[in-house]
């Protein structure tokens, strides 16, 4: 559709000062603010008011979660290269920078699931084992879901989407900017998770 058909999809909406999937995905993350707003006031209710396990006694391995913490903030940092790479119309290293983001989202969920849920399932933690690991297991599967979700995204622009560059080359970084901001997102929900489950 042309850009007659649908107004402000390259250039910023006078009312809201970006254009409209940027106004879109920031509505988006506002709903999953509240959403995850929700899961960490429900874990701090129930933290206070009940018997909760200490870090030493829960079994998390801490060193695994800063592994994983070092790789969701270098997947920021080449997310950021990537858009900054296609806003200078240097597409190779875009999409370079977009399969280094890719590469250390699906390390993340590998070191995860193998080395932590794998490992604690064949030790009988499962959800129903305790409150603290039914919160555990909830809130990390709902991150993790998060970063498939993204992935399957970048994997997108990478493949079938990747046309779009040599049709709009604006919108196509656009749809990667707004991407980057997902992704900002969910990297920031894991550095909130990180320090309530694997430190305090």
């Amino acid at each position: 559709m042309s850009s007659e058909l649908l107004p402000h999809t390259l250039d910023a909406h006078p009312v809201t000062g970006m254009y409209n999937g940027k106004f879109g995905v920031w509505l988006f993350l506002a709903s999953e603010v509240m959403l995850f707003g929700a899961l960490f006031s429900a874990y701090i209710l129930l933290r206070t008011h009940g018997d909760f396990p200490t870090h030493k006694e829960t079994l998390l391995n801490y060193k695994i979660g800063a592994l994983n913490t070092f790789l969701l903030i270098t997947s920021s940092v080449t997310m950021v290269m990537a858009w900054a790479s296609f806003k200078l119309n240097d597409p190779g290293k875009g999409k370079l920078y977009l399969w280094i983001t890719v590469i250390l989202s699906c390390a993340f969920l590998f070191i995860k699931i193998k080395f932590e849920y794998m490992h604690k399932i064949h030790e009988d933690i499962i959800p129903s084992t305790s409150t603290f690991y039914g919160i555990y297991y909830c809130m990390t599967g709902l991150h993790g879901l998060h970063i498939l979700g993204g992935v399957v995204v970048m994997l997108y622009f990478l493949t079938v989407g990747s046309g779009l560059w040599n049709k709009n080359q604006q919108q196509f970084t656009n749809r990667i900017e707004c991407t980057g901001l997902y992704w900002h997102f969910v990297d920031l929900v894991w550095i909130f998770l990180f320090p309530v489950f694997y430190l305090l």
